[in-house]
């Protein structure tokens, strides 16, 4: 007579007391694998983020020296990366470089912080107060219509050609993205979250601390961005005008005598500031943004 073990899944021959039993496969063995060995099967090789995503603009300057060297374009009409860092050594020894670059970095960083902070105060009295909607919303909507760069004859008729025209423009094309963003944010509060936090006894300025500013925050850092991007954006018309120091100045002294070069690094100049401007939005987003866990890709 046969049985068959339930452990083991085989089939023992069951024979009378003293007569040793026979052991007969009945099921084949399995071998068991573990997931972590399957996943290293078909773990394919890649490189680190870091590393992909400078490949991207180094092919990006690859195309360009080759379009150069194969003479596409003359020297005249299109410098090549090597002359653009050429251009950027030379000016760097002689001190001009780091001067005019500095000011341009404190003409953005005041019209940044005024148009900012100004964005920011007109959100929070539309976002909270029907009566500010009401006053400040339409106003807004209607200036920012309003050419910024068309405002530049009127900028230097009301402030001459000093500092404050260029920062006037950089603050009032920085305002409107921080506002609009940031005014959406407040208005785009879940209901519930604020029903929560009137439950849980909080006051209204308990609500709007605790609830409304931080569901507002994601909104204000879109308008930031956006803000970062503008300002480099307007100030390149700005000092070239009615300027004698900055990096739109030093755009303009090249075109009289065609360098071409210089021109190019003036531009690469304004192109690595907006990516440092980027990379501090997304540090910004990581550190105020650490409870939201969105899709990151695939």
């Amino acid at each position: 007579m046969a049985a068959t073990d339930l452990l083991s899944g085989r089939e023992v021959e069951v024979r009378p007391v003293g007569v040793s039993p026979v052991v007969r496969d009945a099921v084949p063995g399995i071998t068991l694998t573990r997931p972590d060995q399957q996943k290293r099967r078909h773990r394919k090789l890649r490189l680190p983020r870091m590393a992909r995503r400078v490949i991207g603009p180094l092919v990006v300057l690859g195309l360009w020296q080759l379009v150069c060297s194969v003479g596409v374009f003359t020297k005249v009409e299109v410098a090549s990366p090597i002359a653009v860092f050429d251009a950027g050594r030379q000016l760097w020894a002689d001190g001009s470089l780091q001067s005019n670059v500095l000011v341009s970095l404190r003409r953005v960083a005041e019209g940044l912080a005024v148009g900012v902070s100004i964005g920011v105060v007109l959100a929070v009295l539309s976002g909270l107060f029907r009566a500010g909607e009401d006053l400040l919303d339409p106003v807004i909507h209607m200036a920012r219509s309003v050419p910024i760069l068309g405002l530049l004859p009127l900028a230097i008729i009301w402030f001459g050609v000093g500092e404050v025209p260029k920062i006037f423009l950089i603050a009032l094309g920085t305002m409107f993205p921080v506002y609009l963003n940031t005014y959406a944010g407040i208005r785009g509060v879940d209901v519930k979250l604020v029903e929560a936090g009137e439950t849980f006894g909080l006051s209204r300025w308990g609500l709007v601390r605790r609830v409304i500013l931080p569901g507002a925050v994601p909104g204000f850092l879109t308008g930031l961005r956006f803000a970062l991007v503008g300002c480099w954006l307007i100030i390149v018309v700005a000092e070239e005008i009615n300027a004698q120091s900055g990096i739109g100045y030093l755009i303009m002294q090249a075109q009289t005598t065609d360098r071409t070069d210089i021109m190019f690094l003036g531009l690469a100049i304004y192109a690595m500031f907006g990516l440092l401007a980027e990379l501090l939005v997304r540090l910004l987003e990581r550190r105020l943004l650490s409870w939201r866990h969105g899709f990151t890709g695939s």
